[in-house]
This record gives C-alpha cells, sequence and structure tokens, in this order.
C-alpha cells in the first residue's frame, strides 16, 4: 500500500451544508440571510467551484457542498481609470472585492438571460465569478467601443491592453 503525504489524503466530506448564494449574492444558511458581512467574506476565501460546476466550501480539515444559483459574487460597481486602450476598469463585489477587468479576471458574456439581456460575469479568482448588475452593464456599455475581433467589429471595452467584448461571442 503506498504511503499518502497529508496533501494527498482527500479530505473527509461533510456532506451538502445547508447554504445557499442567491443570484442577488446574498448568502443564506437554513433559509435565512446571513447578515455578518464578515461572516460572509470568511466563507467566501473558502469557497471553490469544481471543474463539474459544484460549489464547496473547503477548509484545511474537511469540505462540504453548497448551492449557488447563479454565480457566487455580484459586481456592484465599475470604476474607470484613462480612456481608449489605456483604460483601467476595477469591479467592486458585494464583499467589496475590487477586480481589475484585464487577462486573469476576464469578461464572460453568457446568452439571453429570462429578461432577454446577456448576462455579464467577471472572473474573481480561481473558477469563481462575479455576475455584473445591469446598472454596472450599462455603464459599461456608456464605456464602450468598437474593435475588430476575428474579422468583425464587436462593441466592447478596453481595459489594461486588451479588448473585451460586450456582446456574446456570435461563433459560440
Amino acid at each position: 500500500m503506498a504511503d499518502q503525504s497529508p496533501s494527498q489524503t482527500p479530505l473527509p466530506f461533510c456532506g451538502d451544508f445547508d447554504i445557499r448564494i442567491k443570484a442577488d449574492g446574498t448568502w443564506f444558511y437554513q433559509g435565512t440571510p446571513i447578515g455578518r458581512k464578515p461572516l460572509v467574506k470568511l466563507f467566501s476565501t473558502v469557497l471553490r467551484r469544481e471543474e463539474d460546476g459544484e460549489y464547496w466550501l473547503v477548509t484545511p480539515v474537511e469540505r462540504g457542498r453548497i448551492l449557488v444559483d447563479d454565480a457566487p459574487f455580484v459586481a456592484e460597481e465599475v470604476a474607470s481609470e484613462g480612456s481608449g486602450r489605456d483604460r483601467r476598469l476595477r469591479l467592486r463585489t458585494n464583499l467589496d472585492e475590487w477586480v481589475d477587468l484585464d487577462d486573469e479576471h476576464p469578461l464572460r458574456v453568457a446568452g439571453e438571460g429570462a429578461e432577454g439581456e446577456p448576462r455579464p460575469y467577471i472572473r474573481v479568482r480561481g473558477g469563481l465569478e462575479a455576475r455584473i448588475l445591469r446598472n454596472v452593464y450599462y455603464h459599461l456599455v456608456e464605456l464602450s467601443e468598437t474593435a475588430p475581433v476575428a474579422g468583425q467589429e464587436r462593441v466592447g471595452l478596453w481595459s489594461k491592453g486588451r479588448f473585451f467584448p460586450l456582446d456574446p461571442d456570435p461563433a459560440a
């Protein structure tokens, strides 16, 4: 029998935690909103998304699955510095984490949602995203420009030298 180092030993599965993150970014425990933001921030530091799309809270000694309705965070505010290719866009999540729109934190626009509008997201860390709220998306649209992408003119944003289309990819 081969020895397993502690890093290779699977963590105990503690079952499904009765935690749910609603589409508006509100965290619930046993159906009740978690009102203490510092506690939610702490939980968010151990939140992981597996390749199968499941969300887990993973501590050094245990792991448990949680439910996420859409994305675990929402982007509530945008800050813009500069213009054109030199623009730098930053988005603030509902947990007060600022994320630069850049290669490590790209913009993704999913197809139309129930309201008939695009659903934009920004990667926060790992496989975790923040859904960009509609008012923030409209602000981004106000800052948008057109640029050629794969031979087509696309509407999008420059941030940190990279162009991010604001519409869903027509090839996808």
